[in-house]
């Protein structure tokens, strides 16, 4: 996750791993999609790939429904986020779908959202109490850091270990990316070192050297997307040191990785997808179908051996 594309917030605003019926606080004040013009404002959070991707995705679902998109960038900035909201807000769209740049921002996004009636889709999260939401399509980050310690467990079978982490921007959805690692990091792994990325792969390199120069003996290291494992690679590569790296995307260049031995396992959860149902999701919710609220992008473990099944992550141009 890029990208990917969040920060952690308190407990007002915890990110949820249920699964609700679909229904909105204000829902029923909604004109149904199908009886007027539908205009979607997407206000995305940053310009990784993964937003590139998802803002492909979703404008590309969109056209093929026949409904116009207004796109945003925020920049990974909160307040150019909320700015995108009220610039949008005013040009009367429909409905809004939100990648947020982190969780701290949420609250001040729907409450300005809910203010204008105007429904508000999340994208990547959600928060616990979605009453005020008209839904999301989030990605399950403790499942994908569950399934990245399941490998390497798998991989050390119980023998000693040790494992650095090359998180993302810190507070970010990185930061529940992590949790669901160490959360589920078996005992025999022990964390040696950490630090944050911030998504960039120059920055993860020198992380990633400056680790391995410390703990010339750590065997794994978790990075959170493919860009900064492929910085890591090349600075455990220069210090001649054979260490295996779990990661998250399932990007193109990243599955290309996987099959050179740069890097041993990734997380799929397509970019693509999850624009795709933002869009499905949230024109079905406008017209009241019985859809569930909170959606999830399917994500799997991919190594070696599933290279063949891997799904697209980015839609072609």
């Amino acid at each position: 996750m890029s990208g990917r594309a969040t920060r952690a917030a308190g407990a007002a605003m915890a990110i949820t791993i249920g699964v609700t019926l679909s229904g909105c606080g204000d829902s029923d004040a909604i004109t149904p999609a199908t009886k007027r013009t539908i205009t979607l404002g997407f206000v995305n959070g940053g310009n990784t790939e993964f937003h590139t991707c998802l803002q492909r995705s979703v404008e590309g679902e969109a056209t093929k429904r026949g409904v116009k998109v207004v796109s945003a960038n925020s920049k990974q900035d909160p307040q150019t986020e909320l700015s995108n909201i009220d610039s949008l807000i005013g040009q009367g769209v429909t409905a809004l779908i939100v990648q947020t740049v982190n969780t701290d921002a949420l609250k001040a996004d729907i409450a300005r959202a809910r203010a204008a009636k105007i429904p508000i889709f999340l994208t990547s999260v959600a928060p616990a109490d979605t009453s005020a939401i008209l839904g999301a399509v989030a990605v399950n980050l403790n499942e994908v850091g569950l399934l990245d310690a399941s490998w390497m467990s798998n991989d050390a079978v119980g023998a000693p270990a040790t494992t650095g982490i090359i998180a993302g921007a810190p507070g970010a959805a990185s930061d529940l990316l992590v949790k669901g690692f160490t959360d589920n990091l078996p005992k025999n792994i022990r964390v040696v070192a950490g630090a944050p990325g911030m998504f960039n792969r120059a920055k993860a390199k020198a992380v990633a050297a400056k680790m391995i120069k410390e703990h010339p003996t750590m065997t794994y290291a978790f990075v959170a997307n493919e860009d900064m494992a492929a910085g890591a690679a090349e600075a455990f590569t220069a210090a001649h040191k054979d260490v295996k790296i779990a990661t998250v995307n399932g990007t193109d260049a990243g599955l290309a990785a996987i099959k050179a031995g740069q890097i041993d396992a990734t997380v799929a959860n397509p970019a693509s997808k999850l624009g795709q149902k933002a869009v499905e999701n949230t024109l079905s919710l406008l017209n009241k179908e019985p859809i569930t609220k909170i959606d999830y992008v399917p994500i799997e473990l991919i190594t070696k051996t599933e290279l063949a099944q891997a799904p697209e992550y980015c839609l072609n141009e």
